[in-house]
């Protein structure tokens, strides 16, 4: 299905944390079309029609509702942050190509900040398609302040390890290094895993590099500034290998934003 303009309206509108929030949309169409890891393009209610519209990952969506988790940053998050319930947005999506949603074996979701929102809509479905799935999510963050959604990956059943830089919540230190101990007992076990990741660059390569280094899949949703959100711009390039194997400009708003780990080509 391509992507399609819907008038959502605001039901619920709340903080999730220091300088997050939580926009819940009624949107019908939009909420049976997309999946995890495509993202939405937000014409933001209060900036002037001159404005271009801004890109969210999907938190949710589901039962005629599509769910974003973001955060205030700049003037169009300041903006989208003052509407209220009941207020209409108009949303263009679905965007992008998103995350696998059966995987072999232990799906492994590592995100940083409010990078988890695709992964716990990825969570979502991979438990509601298969109750034996079994998630583990890797969360990272700076201060346990940015530690997001925990409660509702709770409910999911998903088991969720935490790192902090300063160790205000779970191990101190990096997220890759609950990870690496994962991956150090799933391969000692052989059991098979695939890497899921939504976060900061250097977490997305970090990641990509685990994947292709154990020779297991992985797929990363890079975080580029999507300005169009369909591809017209070319903003939001990232240099992947082409089916041929030679590399090419891929944007990220068509052809991603979700790559598989050994298909990126990183600066170095």
């Amino acid at each position: 299905m391509g992507a399609f303009l819907e008038n959502t309206r605001i039901v619920r509108h709340a903080d999730a944390g220091p300088g997050y929030r939580t926009l819940v949309l009624e949107a019908p169409r939009l909420s049976a079309a997309l999946s995890p890891g495509q993202f939405v393009h937000v014409r933001v209610p209060g900036l002037e029609a001159s404005a271009l519209r801004r890109p969210f990952s999907v938190f949710f969506a589901g039962e005629g509702r599509v769910e974003l988790l973001y955060k205030v940053v700049g003037r169009g998050t300041a903006a989208l942050a003052t509407a209220a319930e009941g207020d209409t947005v108009d949303v263009l999506g679905p965007l992008g190509h998103g995350f696998p949603e059966t995987c072999r074996g232990t799906p492994l979701l590592v995100g940083g900040g409010y990078g988890v929102a695709p992964l716990h809509f990825l969570a979502a479905r991979m438990v509601q398609s298969s109750p034996a799935a079994h998630p583990i999510l890797f969360l990272g963050g700076r201060t346990r302040d940015d530690l997001l959604a925990l409660d509702r990956f709770a409910a999911l059943g998903v088991e969720v390890r935490l790192a902090t830089n300063d160790g205000s919540a779970g191990s101190k230190g990096f997220v890759t290094d609950p990870l690496d101990d994962a991956l150090i007992e799933h391969r000692s076990k052989g059991m098979p895993f695939e890497l899921f990741t939504c976060g900061p660059d250097g977490l997305l390569k970090a990641v990509a590099q685990r994947a292709v280094g154990t020779g297991m899949p992985g797929w990363i949703s890079m975080d580029r500034h999507m300005v169009c959100g369909v591809g017209a711009c070319f903003a939001c390039i990232q240099r992947v290998k082409g089916p041929d194997g030679r590399p090419f400009n891929a944007r990220c708003c068509v052809n991603g934003p979700v790559f598989a780990a050994n298909d990126i080509i990183w600066d170095s």
